[in-house]
């Protein structure tokens, strides 16, 4: 509808009515602001996204929790070399060209444990076959025993704590004595021998929780749920020639408990 009032008119009258103060422009039909709804209206709320449910934690292994359930289920030594090969926890296996597991005739009445294989041991998967398992042959050879008798009455069992060579000949590490504890637990247990001999400190340690072997050397005692022995490893003697006197002695003291049958006394 014309109000016949030019633009500029029409302009000045509204910045008039700006300055006077209006703020709302006065509709055709009046509006009953009463009742209006006082509260605007809200949006809807959007869709709530799906909760997702957070991570469940990994179980954290126990290695040798794990290692005790393996040697446990084992129902003889054969068993018991499988599981230690699937045994993935203890890293020595990755740098280690063979599992060594034993040597000897199994169920001899003497079990020999040593500490670990070192190189010429790790190339033949077999413990104590350098200069060390050397000079254990003779050793045993002066009481009449060996790893390869003529008769299986004269025979002994040998073996070590770690069947992995570690690197550079490097003493294991009391996790890894501990792993291998339940194996060497249950090894004695299938092998079943009369007197059990602990050479060196990593032996003493995993058998009887000690080291000090110069202190422990040649005193009979427990371990694995035998009679146990410590003796000085030979490759100590090798260094340590002044050492094989005690040696010796360590030697006749263990055939003189053979012939006595295995017994206290």
């Amino acid at each position: 509808m014309d109000s016949g009032l030019d633009y500029h008119t029409a302009k000045a009258l509204l910045e008039w009515q700006v300055e006077l103060g209006a703020t709302e422009a006065i509709l055709d039909a009046p509006v009953d602001r009463f009742a209006l709804d006082p509260a605007p209206a809200k949006p809807a709320p959007a869709a709530a996204a799906p909760a997702v449910a957070p991570p469940a934690p990994v179980a954290e292994i126990d290695p040798v929790e794990e290692a005790r359930k393996l040697a446990a289920a084992a129902p003889d030594l054969e068993a018991l070399r499988t599981a230690l090969s699937g045994f993935t926890h203890c890293d020595l296996r990755r740098g280690a060209r063979n599992l060594v597991f034993a040597d000897g005739v199994a169920g001899a009445r003497v079990m020999i444990i040593g500490e670990a294989p070192g190189r010429d041991e790790d190339r033949e998967g077999r413990p104590f076959v350098g200069r060390a398992g050397q000079l254990l042959d003779r050793m045993l050879a002066a009481i009449g025993l060996s790893r390869a008798p003529e008769q299986p009455s004269d025979g002994v069992y040998i073996t070590n704590v770690l069947p992995w060579r570690p690197p550079q000949n490097r003493d294991p590490t009391p996790q890894e004595i501990a792993m291998m504890v339940p194996f060497m637990r249950r090894h004695v247990e299938l092998a079943a021998p009369d007197i059990v001999v602990l050479m060196g400190n990593i032996s003493c340690q995993a058998g009887l929780g000690q080291r000090g072997i110069t202190r422990l050397r040649g005193h009979w005692t427990q371990a694995y749920g035998a009679p146990a022995l410590p003796m000085f490893h030979p490759a100590y003697l090798l260094r340590k020639p002044h050492a094989k006197r005690e040696a010796w002695a360590d030697l006749l003291s263990l055939q003189a408990r053979l012939r006595d049958g295995g017994q206290d006394g």
